[in-house]
């Protein structure tokens, strides 16, 4: 009797929406670094291998969004980081970005979801510990950019 291969557990697919803000951060992070044009960012981005699956539209939202905006995301960020954020790693900067954008501008997405998210992608991109470093910031930033859902979530449960 042969034993049968070992069952390999795959990694569920990942939605539309994650690779939306897994593109958004290639481009966030190429725009921390070189300061191009949005425009040329954006196309350079478009032009990579499963850039089809992402969801489109939230990817144009993040990069062109966080990138507009990034003076007012970065004055939001300021109040709950511990140093300058052009001092910030490229990547967990661009995380805290695309999170806090989210936060203001995406209110269909649950807060603890948003940060959920970018902790993700701290893990999958960022510094061995920086995924904490995100988590904790952006769980500040929610307290003030969405008090009510932050504080109706930690309301003690009767």
């Amino acid at each position: 009797m042969t034993a049968s291969p070992p069952k390999t557990r795959r990694a569920p697919a990942k939605s539309a929406r994650r690779r939306s803000r897994e593109f958004a951060l290639q481009g966030l992070y190429e725009w921390l670094l070189s300061g191009s044009d949005a425009g040329v960012i954006d196309a350079h981005v478009r032009e990579q291998d499963g850039f089809a699956k992402c969801d489109t539209a939230h990817f144009d939202a993040l990069l062109h969004g966080c990138i507009q905006e990034a003076a007012d995301l970065d004055a939001a960020l300021a109040r709950h980081v511990d140093r300058k954020t052009s001092e910030l790693s490229p990547v967990e900067h661009a995380v805290l970005l695309i999170g806090c954008y989210e936060l203001r501008h995406c209110l269909d997405i649950p807060y603890k979801v948003v940060i959920n998210e970018a902790v993700e992608l701290a893990k999958s991109f960022g510094g061995t510990d920086g995924h904490k470093y995100v988590n904790g910031v952006l769980d500040k930033a929610a307290a003030d950019l969405r008090p009510a859902e932050v504080q109706a979530a930690r309301a003690p449960r009767a």
